[in-house]
């Protein structure tokens, strides 16, 4: 996603939607989260990393070198091998980051993704929408309806 489409997408969100950035930044994080999880198995690796000033989002994994024939668990542990093809100092028992680009994802976790964060942000609309509303049940107020959403 270029950067400046990230930019435009956090004013379009934060001005019609009326979302606040620390909201539409934890929205964000869980999304790619659940993407990873799909994807991986598991998030608990992953640093994900969005700045809505730039329109900067990186996704770091950290994973552990163990000896080439160590390997048990592929997204947590990263053969010695591997590792100094990154850089050629490393040794058993660091930690090694590496950026994971969205594309690595793969299309259909992105569309995916998109779909879970529009879901998300539904969600967090319709939960706004009861909010507002939930404490005048029974009062009597004079408005003008200007949509009417079909269930």
């Amino acid at each position: 996603m270029e950067n400046l489409a990230l930019i435009d997408s956090f004013s379009e969100f934060k001005d019609n939607k009326l979302i606040d950035r620390v909201t539409l930044m934890a929205i964000l994080e869980d999304v790619f989260r659940n993407a990873l999880k799909k994807k991986y198995g598991s998030d608990d690796n992953f640093d994900i990393i969005i700045n809505p000033d730039k329109g900067d989002m990186e996704i770091w994994r950290r994973r552990v070198i163990v000896a080439d024939e160590d390997l048990d668990f592929e997204n947590e542990e990263i053969t010695l091998t591997e590792a100094r093809m990154i850089e050629a100092d490393f040794e058993i028992g660091e930690e090694v980051s590496e950026e994971v680009k969205l594309i690595d994802l793969g299309r259909r976790a992105i569309l995916a993704l998109r779909q879970n964060l529009i879901s998300k942000i539904h969600e967090h609309d319709n939960t706004n929408l009861y909010k507002q509303f939930k404490d005048i049940i029974g009062d009597i107020y004079t408005a003008e309806v200007h949509h009417v959403r079909p269930r």
